[in-house]
Order: C-alpha cells, then structure tokens, then sequence
C-alpha cells in the first residue's frame, strides 16, 4: 500500500479508489456476492459547508455498503439518524435508501475509511491511505464548526488528518476538546454500532447528550 504524501492531503473523494490492495480485493468479492450492492468507496452525505462533519468508523456490509450512502441500512444508522432529527440536522428520522429524500441540515457524514473492510476492522494502514480523504472535508468545516467522532478510530483519524498528536487528545465518551484549526472543536462519543447499543454500553440518553452539546455550540457560535 503506498503512503499517502501531504501534497495530496485534501485529494477529492475518488469513488474508484483502489489504493488499498486488501479492501479492493474485498470489494470485487462482495460485489461479486451481491451483484446489487453498491459494494465502493463510500461518498460523504450532506452539504460540504455543513458546520456539524460527524465521523464515523467505516462502511458496514450491509448498510451503507449496499446503500451507497453511510449509516444507511444497517442497525447503526437507526440510532444515527433519529438523534440527528431530534435535534433539527435531518429532514427525517429515518435513513433507507440514498434516494429516499432525506437531507441533511447544515451537518455532513463522513468516515474515517471509506471501504467495507473485512470483519469491520479496517487496519491501521488503511485509516491512514483513505486519511487525506478525511481531511479534504474536514478542510470545509467552517469556522468555529463541530466535529463529532463516533469512536476512537474516528477520533484518531480526525486529529491525524489535522495533523494534531492524538495523546494531546484523549478520548472518552462526552470528551469535548479545543481544537488549533479554525477554532473547530471535537466531540467523542462511544460508536452507535449494535454491540455497544446493545450492551447499553451506550443509550440513546447517552448519544442525545453529545448532540445536544453540538447544537449548543454551533447556536452560541451563529
């Protein structure tokens, strides 16, 4: 896998991306297995603009890699999608389909690695090659924006992709840190996949707390 070069940090999303060998590979298998799947690089979704850029780990199998559009299919975007509603970052409380009307207000979806990766684990080298990705549309966060990692990859991948040091910034649950660039600030939360929703490692009480903080901040900063 070749290394990414800081001169082709903020490289446009490339839906034929094959930079990875082992998750091109991957890909060719699934849609070889699922001729309907989407089964590529998975584009962000929302507005680039948007003030609120949340961050998540990957594309999972049959979610938003059958769908084309992230956290959309699959367990973790039922959670995802109906704390964005709450909080007025979606037109609907509900995800199913790329088509299916659903907008985004003034918040994007991105992740960290923009292929399904096998077991749901993309490798440390992977986050890093699909990194520059990340930091094209972290570079259109406006001003005094919101970041919101769901997960410590995501977390990682954010700091990696601002080139911030990532023990400068630990994450936790809830954790709220300052960041350098353009006053942006980043939010953790726990990843609301069906393990840690399920295990009430996070509850929906728990996930609404970081996007109320989010919709705090980006209202006191209009």
């Amino acid at each position: 896998m070749a290394a990414m070069s800081h001169s082709a940090a903020l490289e446009i999303f490339d839906r034929d991306c094959t930079r990875c060998p082992r998750l091109a590979g991957f890909l060719c298998e699934v849609r070889s297995a699922h001729p309907t799947y989407y089964a590529r690089p998975v584009p962000p979704f929302g507005a680039g603009q948007a003030r609120l850029l949340v961050v998540g780990l990957a594309p999972g199998m049959h979610g938003a890699n059958a769908s084309g559009r992230p956290f959309t299919g699959d367990h973790a975007g039922i959670l995802l999608y109906e704390t964005l509603h709450a909080f007025g970052f979606a037109s609907a409380p509900q995800s199913t389909a790329a088509d299916d009307g659903l907008e985004l207000l003034d918040c994007r979806i991105n992740n960290a690695v923009k292929c399904l990766p096998p077991a749901n684990k993309p490798t440390p080298q992977e986050v890093r090659a699909c990194n520059g990705y990340l930091a094209a549309d972290l570079a259109r966060v406006p001003a005094s924006g919101v970041v919101l990692a769901l997960g410590q990859i995501a977390h990682g991948a954010v700091l990696r992709a601002l080139d911030l040091r990532e023990r400068d910034y630990r994450f936790g649950h809830g954790a709220e840190h300052g960041l350098p660039t353009r006053g942006l600030r980043l939010l953790d939360s726990y990843h609301c996949s069906r393990y840690n929703t399920q295990t009430r490692r996070l509850t929906p009480a728990m996930f609404a707390s970081v996007f109320a903080r989010a919709r705090q901040l980006l209202d006191g900063a209009a």
